[in-house]
């Protein structure tokens, strides 16, 4: 057995980059350039939406404790003694409350009429304003004002008529100090608030704003990432099954066998032209062991493997449970991932036997060639010496017609000179193109005629003839007289191996394709294997009286006709040669 065996690199998977890596640092910026602004709007105008309240809460405070202080001034304006000097005690009680930075009443002009810091009293304040059309309005109004000491307060302000156009009295019923009622009218008070505790609030809003930014951009970005995880997901199981329906139907009808073994040994595929040349049950073996299902050949060929760890290519004479031994094209190779693990192994296997036949055939047709060139030389030169020598040989058999002895020895030397003429007679025909007359043939009647030219012959052996041939197995379109001619030369043929008797068997049947096979079956001695691939060359025989082209013609007739013929034998068992040739309207 010739063994090739060819080392590569192992074979390697790729099982891609890992989920994450697939997304683009460009995604994940676009994903932020469109889920920040939105964030910020919305953070934008809930921070607005909180200050305007808070605006609106101090607002309101500082306007009730106008409203409160000018209750209570206009309330102790009924009592006697009630002057400035109440006016201003009541303005310190109510800055005193509670988140109020300062209280200041002014006049017309700005002058401070009374404050919470009676320092303060007598100086200007709030002159930048339009305090004549502010004290007549009688509008609320708010600013906010620097405070060196902490944060901003928010100053309310609007018009204080406490009197209600009613002159300030003071001891025994007079105004004390004497005030204009001018002046009365046009009084304004400012509160200023506190901030600090708003602006707590306000710094914890921001924080807030900006947590739950961050949040609601995380979210965003998670919801983007999951669809398109799910997008992708959905393509690409998609795609899975696409290629995992190619695969398999590619796996399944390759003409050349598969088989998957993982690292624990069991059988991890098996596809249907492994099963149909290794005998077995289809769609039986997947999660079975290696060992109890593999032939030893493909077992070894594993061990290998595993051995060396690179690539084997092999032709192997592969024994199967079931006695055939079969010529088999192995490649056997491992499966590596991207980390570096092994999945198990891959065998890839077809039988060879066909090609085998068919290089054969071929070197058979090569030598037949050859061989028919040089016996068609060697026979034109040896006819006309045999024509001379059969010519001599008659006329000393007419010379010494008296003399027994001389005549009988012509008579041999005119058989043996016949005998040579029809052999290169057979060898010419052999040599020569072979012209064919082609008509519908019964095939069941060429071989009884050819039954009935053998059927003495076999009944002097004992030899039992079978035909089982059905009566409505289609005509083939072939030359009658070349096709007698291969049924004669088959039989003529197995009587010679049934010398103790036997049985000849004639079946036929048509293939799918319409062509019609034909086998031929003896019970003789058979041939031996080392003659097997010789039976059908020229002048090869074991027979002591034969020319070894019987079997020679026959294969070249069935060529001509553009068929195929093969012989199986077993040494004590018989021989079966089977030819086919094709029906209807042949080539």
């Amino acid at each position: 057995m010739t063994v090739r065996t060819k080392r590569t690199k192992p074979a390697r998977i790729s099982f891609g980059k890992p989920f994450w890596a697939r997304f683009s640092p460009w995604f994940i910026l676009g994903v932020a350039a469109i889920l920040a602004p939105l964030y910020s709007w919305m953070a934008l105008t809930n921070m607005t939406r909180h200050e305007a309240f808070m605006n609106q809460l101090l607002l309101e405070k500082g306007e009730a404790l106008i409203r409160s202080y000018e209750a209570g001034a206009r309330t102790g304006l009924g009592l006697h003694n009630w002057g400035y000097l109440e006016l201003q005690k009541l303005l310190i009680e109510t800055a005193q409350q509670a988140g109020v930075d300062y209280m200041v009443v002014v006049d017309g002009e700005g002058t401070i009429l009374a404050d919470s810091d009676p320092s303060s009293v007598g100086r200007p304040y709030g002159t930048d304003l339009n305090l004549k059309e502010i004290a007549g309005s009688g509008q609320v109004r708010w600013r906010l004002v620097p405070n060196p000491g902490g944060e901003d307060s928010f100053e309310v302000y609007r018009g204080f008529s406490p009197a209600a156009n009613r002159p300030l009295f003071g001891q025994g019923g007079r105004i004390s100090p004497p005030v204009d009622p001018e002046t009365i009218r046009q009084m304004i008070v400012f509160v200023g608030l506190d901030t600090t505790p708003l602006e707590d609030i306000r710094k914890r809003q921001r924080n807030q704003s900006i947590a739950q930014g961050a949040l609601f951009l995380l979210v965003g970005c998670a919801g983007f990432l999951i669809l398109f995880v799910v997008q992708e997901w959905r393509t690409t199981r998609r795609s899975l099954s696409r290629i995992k329906a190619f695969s398999d139907r590619l796996v399944e009808h390759m003409p050349i066998g598969l088989v998957a073994v993982g690292n624990d040994g069991l059988i991890a595929a098996c596809n249907r032209s492994a099963e149909d040349i290794l005998g077995l049950v289809p769609g039986g073996v997947d999660g079975k062991p290696a060992r109890e299902i593999l032939p030893q050949c493909l077992l070894d060929l594993l061990t290998e493997l595993r051995e060396s760890g690179k690539t084997i290519e092999k032709e192997l004479e592969c024994p199967l449970e079931d006695g055939r031994t079969l010529p088999l094209e192995t490649l056997a190779t491992t499966l590596d991932s991207e980390e570096g693990t092994s999945p198990g192994s891959i065998l890839l296997f077809r039988d060879i036997t066909e090609m085998r036949q068919l290089k054969e055939e071929v070197a058979r047709s090569q030598r037949l060639a050859s061989l028919g060139s040089l016996a068609a030389g060697v026979a034109h030169e040896i006819r006309n010496p045999l024509s001379s020598i059969k010519g001599f040989a008659t006329y000393f058999r007419e010379r010494y017609r008296d003399v027994p002895e001389d005549s009988g020895t012509a008579d041999i030397m005119i058989q043996e000179v016949d005998r040579l003429n029809r052999v290169i007679t057979q060898l010419l025909e052999f040599a020569r193109p072979m012209t064919l007359q082609r008509v519908p043939v019964s095939v069941a009647e060429a071989a009884e005629r050819a039954v009935r030219v053998i059927a003495a012959q076999a009944r002097e052996k004992n030899i039992a003839i079978e035909i089982k041939i059905s009566a409505d197995l289609p005509a083939i379109k072939a030359d009658p007289d070349r096709l007698q001619q291969v049924f004669l030369n088959l039989y003529l043929n197995a009587l010679a191996a049934m010398e103790k008797g036997g049985v000849l068997t004639t079946m036929a049947a048509t293939d799918p394709d319409g062509t019609v096979q034909v086998r031929i079956a003896d019970t003789g001695t058979g041939i031996p294997a080392d003659d097997l691939e010789r039976v059908f060359d020229p002048y090869y025989t074991t027979k002591p009286s034969g020319t070894g082209l019987g079997l020679a013609i026959v294969h070249k007739i069935v060529e001509a006709h553009g068929g195929d013929i093969r012989l199986e034998s077993e040494p004590g068992k018989g021989t079966v040669v089977t030819f086919r040739i094709p029906g209807g309207k042949g080539t």
